[in-house]
């Protein structure tokens, strides 16, 4: 409680008696207090979440600046805020000669290119990210770089709105091992392929003078050797589409044919050579294709061989055709191994193989990488559908006529 006296005085200015308040002051003490508290509890709070975000701030700057990409962020009028070690040190530039600067400046003007201007310009309007967008530039200083860059709008408030994150990374020398891998993969494959064709045409002209009482050893022995030849060809001729497809020098050989007839004379001929699977031909389409027959072959067979492959213990492979407004579709159904969800969107790369699969079945990972782009270069689709343990299907799509690249 709270006491408050008031002496009371007669006419003399004497004392004669005195005047008390008694407050009950229990509420405000209780809130005086429970303000305290709480206002000892938010500096805590307050204190603790400073320290959280002072360290979280080291965190993200150590993973900035050890990250092996050159990092930039840009204001609305593309001036640089911020720049990590690796773009410092792949550049060969301080930080005092970049931030601060308009990017189009930064030395001497060796970033105003149009390519980039055109990129950046997209990004704040439409807030539409850039993936992946390649980019050559000769700097003056460093020489010739390939470039592939990512933009990403900051989508924060206050004194962060409208930032951009440009990641820069320098793929001149990755480009430069595949350049030189291609390169060796053509030569191999052409100094491969020439001794293999006098091999094949020896085996021929063995073959038409094989008597017909040599021993069924003998037989099964040229049968199987002519087999392995065929095999050996059929890799070098895949390892030629690859260093085709990366030079852009595949070339489509347009005909017509009946779609259905190419698809049952091509199961037919893989049926004969595997007596232990049953292929089940599904569906028709009745539609004449432009194409180019030879290559959609070898997309076909491709993927009854792997289905095969992959399917060692199952006997049952489906192929189901069937027509999609202006497309032809085909699928090619295993009851195998499947795919682990991990691999399914890798299994078209170039030289890409599940590390299940390397431990138990032998290839290099081209076939499928070269039927995607057999099927891209016709305009059609090709995408795999699988669940492990479950087996897999691979479709692919095809336009009844493929257009010109110039055609409306």
């Amino acid at each position: 409680n709270e006491l408050y006296m008031s002496p009371v005085k007669d006419s003399s200015g004497n004392v004669t008696h005195f005047i008390g308040v008694q407050n009950d002051v229990t509420l405000r003490k209780n809130a005086e207090h429970d303000l305290r508290h709480q206002k000892a509890f938010m500096e805590k709070q307050v204190k603790e979440r400073t320290v959280a975000l002072k360290e979280s701030e080291a965190f993200l700057s150590s993973i900035i600046e050890t990250v092996r990409e050159g990092l930039l962020v840009l204001d609305p009028n593309f001036n640089v805020l911020s720049a990590n070690y690796h773009f410092l040190k792949t550049f060969k530039v301080s930080l005092e000669e970049t931030v601060g600067k308009e990017l189009y400046q930064l030395g001497n003007n060796q970033w105003d290119m149009p390519k980039l201007r055109e990129l950046l310009v997209k990004i704040l309007p439409t807030n539409n990210p850039v993936v992946d967008f390649e980019v050559e530039h000769d700097f003056p200083h460093i020489g010739k770089k390939l470039m592939l860059l990512n933009a990403y709008r900051i989508e924060l408030e206050g004194q962060f709105k409208d930032q951009i994150l440009l990641a820069i990374e320098d793929i001149t020398e990755r480009k430069e091992i595949e350049r030189r891998k291609d390169d060796f993969l053509s030569i191999a494959s052409h100094e491969l392929k020439t001794p293999l064709t006098t091999i094949k045409g020896y085996m021929q002209i063995l073959q038409r003078t094989i008597p017909q009482e040599a021993s069924d050893k003998f037989v099964n022995t040229f049968n199987k050797v002519s087999l392995y030849i065929e095999r050996l060809n059929t890799l070098i001729s895949e390892l030629l589409d690859v260093s085709k497809i990366q030079t852009g020098n595949i070339e489509l050989h347009m005909s017509e044919f009946d779609f259905d007839n190419m698809i049952a004379e091509t199961v037919d001929g893989i049926q004969a050579t595997v007596p232990g699977h049953e292929i089940i031909l599904k569906g028709k389409t009745n539609t004449i294709v432009s194409g180019d027959e030879s290559h959609i072959i070898q997309v076909v067979n491709n993927l009854l061989s792997n289905a095969i492959k992959y399917a060692p213990d199952s006997r049952r492979i489906e192929v189901n055709i069937t027509k999609v407004s202006e497309y032809v579709k085909v699928s090619v159904r295993d009851f195998g191994l499947g795919i682990n969800p991990e691999d399914l969107n890798k299994v078209f790369d170039r030289f890409y193989r599940g590390s299940e699969v390397q431990k138990k079945f032998p290839g290099m990972g081209i076939g499928l990488y070269v039927c995607d782009q057999i099927i891209k270069n016709h305009q059609g689709t090709l995408w795999v559908e699988s669940e492990k343990n479950e087996g897999s299907v691979f479709s692919f799509t095809l336009p009844k006529e493929r257009k010109e690249p110039n055609a409306s």
